[in-house]
């Protein structure tokens, strides 16, 4: 049995060679090359999230014995009972949680606010200056920023939680007006042209009509915001000066220091404190993949 290599042209274009193979019979097949590396892609990931999971139910001695992917005999929650008490698990929660959902709140309203009057007003300058503006913050990382950064806050009384988020927003903001200008660049005007025949507003349109049929797209920003919040590590620790207001990343790092050799408490703690992220990506990963699609599309 002989197999075809696939190609696509198109006018204009450069014939562009498929990762796939299509039998004689039209059974397609994906190429080895393909397989070896969604595998190696997939052990990296699983590896250290089984590692981690393995010896969080570990006791103190069975953590140091060596046998990283030993399964732990017999299972004990120790570890988890010692991280909730050393990082008083419940307020690095709140605060973890209070920084999140301010960031995807403040992300997804200001993003979409800004991407609609850039897109419906593309053709006035100020606004297409104000997108290449937004797009040239994305290659301004925090830490290039992080000690003016970390001065501002303090002189108007942001060195808290509250500032983080802040921070995290602004941060945000670029990306997420890309997205948010290429999907409603793609939606119909006629909708909008129609809601202001019957006396709409400005807002009344974009309340009623653009936002709704932008859903998709706001839920990719959201979990995009709500990824990059609930992780970060360096901003929060940078900027919150009461070690008591510190998130959960940062409330971790007290495991690499005085309770490096417990690795039962280190990795429970790390388990608890990534267990929402996981859980959020599990159910949401559709919209992520489905709002990333029809943006790149559109």
């Amino acid at each position: 049995m002989t197999a075809q290599t696939l190609t696509t042209t198109t006018p204009g274009q450069v014939p562009v060679r498929r990762g796939r193979l299509r039998r004689r019979g039209g059974e397609e097949r994906t190429s080895r090359g393909t397989t070896i590396a969604l595998v190696v892609c997939t052990l990296a990931v699983f590896a250290p999230l089984y590692a981690t999971l393995t010896m969080s139910f570990k006791t103190t001695a069975q953590s140091v014995d060596g046998q990283v992917f030993s399964l732990p005999s017999p299972i004990s929650i120790d570890g988890f009972v010692e991280a909730w008490r050393l990082t008083n698990f419940p307020r690095g929660f709140a605060i973890s949680v209070f920084v999140t959902v301010v960031t995807v709140v403040g992300t997804v309203v200001l993003a979409s606010l800004a991407a609609y009057a850039i897109a419906r007003n593309w053709d006035r300058g100020f606004f297409r200056w104000s997108f290449y503006y937004l797009l040239a913050a994305m290659f301004l990382p925090f830490p290039v920023l992080a000690l003016s950064q970390v001065k501002l806050t303090g002189m108007v009384g942001l060195a808290n939680p509250g500032g983080v988020a802040l921070l995290h927003v602004m941060f945000q903001l670029s990306f997420s007006v890309l997205l948010f200008t290429a999907f409603i660049r793609g939606l119909p005007e006629e909708l909008e042209e129609s809601a202001r025949l019957d006396g709409a507003t400005t807002w009344t349109v974009f309340r009623y009509v653009v936002f709704p049929m932008m859903a998709p797209m706001s839920a990719t920003v959201a979990i995009f915001a709500f990824l990059a919040s609930w992780n970060d590590f360096m901003m929060p620790s940078l900027i919150t000066a009461d070690s008591t207001l510190q998130t959960l990343p940062v409330l971790q790092s007290v495991f690499q220091s005085q309770f490096s050799s417990s690795y039962n408490v280190a990795f429970a703690s790390y388990l608890m404190a990534m267990a929402p992220a996981i859980i959020v990506y599990l159910f949401t990963q559709r919209w992520v993949m489905a709002g990333v699609t029809q943006g790149a599309i559109k």
